[in-house]
């Protein structure tokens, strides 16, 4: 790999020679690969996962995450798509570490520039339970994928929103933790992307910079006094890192927390001299070479609870007034929707939003309201069921959620093929001993959807736009020759 040799010259002197040679061979090797299993459609134990045939160790500083030896072909694997697991950098899941050292009690909670959902569903699997999860991403392109990525994580307590952080300054002191991990002038994705390669130097460090502290100045008055603001990047300058952090302690009135981390892991301090700006404030770093990931860097800030900011950093704006999709008391939820949610011990708030039944476990029903009247919403709860004439036909949403009812409707096991098949939006005659009406389809023993047999085929009910749309010759599942996609 060849790196700009400004970039070289900048990690020899904020490293030394020892620590940056280190770092400039580890950029010549292959990037690794990781996934975490989601919890709350898999409750194996994390020891049976060794049976993956590719499982290369786990991730130590995350729960149910593992390293494989190579990058398969994740596309053609079911059980991807129904949200079994999650393909995630290593050292970005790092954040587990830092949420679960000072989070124990519910919370509502922000992750600012979440697409496409890897910190995402870290967050909505680590949080404690009763929290809920906002995910929002200002691009509309990457917030319809993280959408989707959310969709499938299946956690019903979770709001997806597509606004620029400006957007949260109207909410005050509205959250109990703010996840920023901001973007940045990816110096963590060298391995990766050689696009990140080409486009970087000195001038755009300095404007990602300026740019992130936009962004917390912006999302700061969201946040509770006394609230925490986890920043991180995936760089590894002291511009964007250490010195942004010192910038918020000093501009907006915070206190750094340190994030415990074992010795073995790797995890490297501040690069800093106490002298220097950003230098002895604990935080962390992930390089390659040190830990193995492809680089992350996380600093953790309590907001003060009696300094307030700056007047001039307190920027003030009237809540965004606008039309909003909600519920119509005046229109009744079917009782065959009602009936497709299963009765867990949670109370569920149905709504019918013309046209479209959405559920929302009913603790965070009044914790909406501002966000609806505040931001750009693209989906609250779990997508239940939608109107097409007079039928209302079952979301796929419903088929991804942990609160699905399965006793409600007829389930078909399929095979590979007919998994990818169905994957592929492809159409196919199902057994004639199934009833009319929709059929649940699934993948050893996870939900991938719905499908409505009406006889003679069976109209095909997965999301057009994230059908299949490569092809592979060959079987794939990361459970393959194993058994623990069968412990549910």
């Amino acid at each position: 790999m060849t790196v700009p040799q400004e970039f070289k010259d900048y990690m020899y002197h904020l490293l030394g020679e020892l620590r940056s040679g280190r770092l400039e061979k580890a950029l010549d090797e292959e990037p690794s690969v990781s996934v975490r299993i989601n919890p709350f459609k898999i409750k194996t134990p994390f020891d049976e996962w060794r049976n993956v045939p590719e499982f290369d160790g786990n991730v130590p500083w995350a729960s149910d995450a593992f390293y494989l030896r190579q990058r398969p072909p994740f596309t053609f694997d079911p059980l991807l798509h129904a949200g079994c697991y999650y393909v995630q950098e290593a050292a970005s899941m790092f954040l587990e570490q830092a949420v679960r050292q000072y989070v124990h009690r519910p919370v509502k909670a922000l992750d600012l520039c979440a697409a496409p959902g890897g910190k995402s569903t870290l967050l909505r699997a680590c949080l404690p339970e009763g929290s809920f999860l906002v995910c929002n991403e200002p691009v509309k392109s990457r917030a319809k994928v993280l959408v989707e990525n959310m969709v499938k994580w299946g956690h019903p307590g979770v709001m997806v929103t597509n606004n620029y952080p400006e957007a949260f300054s109207g909410l005050q002191a509205y959250f109990d933790l703010i996840v920023a991990d901001v973007p940045c002038s990816g110096e963590g994705m060298f391995r990766k992307e050689e696009e990140a390669i080409s486009g970087w130097n000195m001038q755009s460090v300095l404007m990602c910079r300026d740019r992130q502290r936009d962004i917390i100045r912006d999302v700061w008055p969201s946040l509770k006094p006394g609230g925490l603001l986890v920043y991180s990047t995936c760089t590894f300058n002291q511009y964007e890192d250490e010195e942004n952090v010192a910038w918020i302690v000093r501009e907006l009135g915070a206190e750094v927390l340190p994030v415990n981390a074992e010795c073995s892991w790797g995890v490297l301090s501040n690069f800093l001299p106490e002298n220097e700006q950003g230098g002895g404030i604990p935080v962390s770093h992930l390089l390659p070479g040190f830990s193995r990931g492809e680089g992350f860097f996380l600093s953790v800030l309590r907001k003060d609870e009696d300094v307030e900011p700056a007047e001039s950093y307190m920027v003030k704006r009237q809540a965004r007034q606008k039309s909003v999709r909600s519920g119509n008391p005046h229109l009744k939820v079917p009782a065959e929707c009602m009936e497709w949610i299963a009765d867990a011990g949670i109370k569920y708030e149905l709504k019918n939003e013309e046209g479209r039944i959405m559920a929302l476990p009913a603790a965070f029903s009044s914790w909406c309201q501002p966000l609806h009247d505040q931001l750009n919403v693209l989906s609250t709860g779990v997508a239940v069921a939608e109107q097409k004439g007079r039928d209302w036909l079952p979301s796929h949403g419903l088929a991804m959620s942990t609160c699905l009812n399965r006793d409600a409707f007829p389930v078909l096991a399929l095979t590979y093929k007919e998994a990818v098949s169905f994957l592929r939006k492809e159409s196919f005659v199902l057994p004639s001993s199934l009833p009319k009406g929709f059929v649940l389809l699934e993948y050893e023993n996870h939900p991938l959807g719905f499908v409505k047999n009406i006889g003679m085929r069976a109209n095909n009910l997965y999301p057009s736009e994230w059908r299949i749309r490569s092809t592979y010759d060959n079987e794939y599942s990361l459970t393959a020759s194993g058994n623990v996609h069968n412990v549910k």
